[in-house]
């Protein structure tokens, strides 16, 4: 079977710039990598076997040294729209075993034509595809909030699977598409609803609140905790195997990109929560963001557990 494919909506790719200590030694060194929800997404899916197709911006000198580093993540060209600003860049210190952001510039937003080609190019490419995630940009008010309602119902009417991973305000307006799918954490879903979700009963009224609102199935994750999913007539406790030393970084975008790469490829859409969970946890043991052995990942999805949640009846 052809490996599935998946078009990704990554507005912002970034270039990462870490310094680390390595070795006995404790020898300084210097990593350069691309980075940026929409690039961790990518190199996930591209881990379990699916083709991600990634569209984004990209300019400036920053954009000269990112373009190769975003190929190298997803496995192939990118589809990347040349626009006027400068991509954005950061630089992480992690010498002291912490993550101490040092310096960070990130790109002005789009002009209207760089926009517009944009949006006619990720069309294009989830038709295509047939499936399309959507990821934040970055600085987040960098893009008109109607593209992602507008991008989802366009994708949608087209016969292309969509995922969301959005924070509120661009998770209301993609909302209006109808998404298949919203991943949410329990922080953004309390943005999203102005309340908290502290308890079992609140996080599955939150939960069903955006499916009231046009999601078709919810994922709420919660950190170390178990996930709640609403699927048609069920909800489901997802818990992924827990462990005390790693990095939490890229962990839910490590999910949604192993999650849409299963799912496209004709597993059942409980198979791709369970492997989901578990990518999440391999990102968890990594420095490296986005990536992990999907050997490893197929293992650790042994200790991932899918069971009824503990709560009142799913209208």
């Amino acid at each position: 079977m052809n490996a599935p494919s998946v078009a990704i909506f990554a507005p912002n790719p970034l270039l990462t710039v870490t310094l680390e200590v390595e070795g006995g030694d404790e020898r300084q060194s210097i990593h350069f990598h691309a980075g940026g929800q929409g690039v961790w997404v990518a190199g996930m899916a591209r881990c379990m076997g699916a083709t991600p197709v990634l569209c984004g911006l990209i300019g400036g000198e920053v954009g000269d040294l990112l373009q190769p580093l975003v190929e190298k993540a997803a496995g192939g060209p990118a589809h990347l729209v040349a626009g006027a600003s400068a991509s954005g860049c950061y630089v992480t210190d992690r010498r002291s075993g912490r993550r101490d952001v040092l310096a960070m510039r990130l790109s002005d937003p789009p002009s209207r034509h760089e926009l517009d080609e944009l949006f006619s190019l990720t069309c294009s490419q989830a038709l295509a595809c047939g499936w399309l995630v959507v990821t934040n940009p970055l600085p987040a008010e960098s893009l008109p909030l109607e593209i992602y309602g507008d991008l989802v119902a366009d994708a949608r009417a087209g016969g292309c699977r969509t995922l969301v991973d959005l924070s509120s305000p661009r998770l209301d307006s993609a909302l209006t598409g109808r998404p298949d799918l919203v991943k949410i954490n329990d922080w953004e879903l309390a943005e999203f609803l102005h309340c908290p979700v502290s308890t079992p009963e609140l996080l599955l009224a939150g939960a069903r609140s955006l499916r009231d609102r046009g999601a078709q199935s919810v994922i709420v994750t919660r950190g170390e905790l178990p996930a709640l999913v609403l699927h048609g007539a069920d909800a489901w406790q997802l818990t992924p195997p827990r462990f005390e030393h790693g990095f939490r970084e890229g962990c839910g975008d490590s999910m949604m990109g192993a999650l849409a790469a299963v799912w496209a490829g004709e597993a059942s859409f409980e198979r791709a929560l369970v492997l989901g969970a578990a990518a999440g946890a391999a990102n968890f043991l990594r420095r490296g963001l986005g990536r992990a052995s999907r050997e490893v990942v197929e293992q650790l999805a042994d200790a991932v557990t899918l069971e009824r949640f503990p709560t009142a009846q799913v209208a």
